[in-house]
């Protein structure tokens, strides 16, 4: 029985990745390590990143204190936004929200490259040259985007609480000593590492899913603006989609 099209191509997908998350591993211990490569990727995906983390996290760390704030001020519990702003930011919101800003960012910059790549046949000629092209090209873009996503996290969880902060005391007129007190008191490290684990698998994942959309790239010019909507809307949904796992056995 011929499968439906669309369940097809999600199996063929499927397929692919985990074809490519194998080769990824496999390629990943073995020698000549591109070293440059990988800190050229990591600048790419992390330092470049920066700007729009932060604004995004700063922006919604405020947002989240001026909703809560509102919220639990009808039941005189205002004391409460620092731990609400400060644990919705280190266990969800920033892991989730740099995640796909990166995979709009990042990843569909990978996709777009390796797509170029591929049409233009420089991919092929790797191949002749004898040079995996998944070791020379995906492994540092993979690495990379594991490796730089938590560190945006750590940065965009403090730049969070700052919002959170900014907006709850300069405007609203919350104590500061109390709102600081209070951010950390119900945290603790594993808060912390469930965030940053989180951050890792969705920077594995957005880098993978823009590196596989563009190294299966076809139809020229076309074909490299589809691989990289693709991704981008792929990574984003396997993102959320991951979330809701990650946090189910985590917490």
């Amino acid at each position: 029985m011929k499968l439906p099209g669309a369940l097809e191509s999600l199996f063929v997908e499927l397929g692919r990745f985990v074809e490519l998350t194998v080769r990824i591993f496999a390629w990943t211990p073995r020698r000549p390590y591109n070293v440059r490569e990988l800190l050229r990727q990591m600048v790419k995906v992390g330092f470049d990143s920066i700007p729009v983390v932060f604004l995004t996290t700063l922006f919604t760390g405020g947002v989240m204190a001026l909703q809560t704030f509102t919220v639990l001020r009808r039941i005189n519990a205002e004391s409460f936004v620092g731990s609400g702003v400060a644990l919705s930011m280190v266990r969800e919101l920033a892991a989730v929200l740099s995640g796909l800003i990166v995979a709009g960012r990042a990843g569909s910059a990978m996709a777009a490259e390796l797509g170029t790549m591929r049409v233009t046949e420089q991919i092929d000629a790797l191949e002749v040259m004898a040079t995996d092209p998944v070791h020379y090209l995906v492994v540092p873009r993979v690495w990379a985007g594991t490796f730089m996503l938590p560190l945006l996290v750590v940065m965009g969880n403090g730049v969070g609480i700052l919002g959170g902060y900014m907006v709850a005391v300069l405007l609203m007129g919350a104590n500061p000593v109390t709102y600081v007190d209070r951010s950390f008191q119900f945290m603790d490290l594993n808060d912390l590492f469930s965030g940053l684990i989180k951050a890792a698998v969705f920077g594995f994942l957005l880098a993978a899913i823009g590196c596989l959309k563009g190294f299966h790239t076809a139809g020229g010019a076309e074909g490299v603006g589809r691989s990289t909507t693709s991704a981008v809307v792929v990574a984003s949904i396997v993102i959320l989609i991951t979330d809701f796992f990650l946090t189910r056995l985590l917490f």
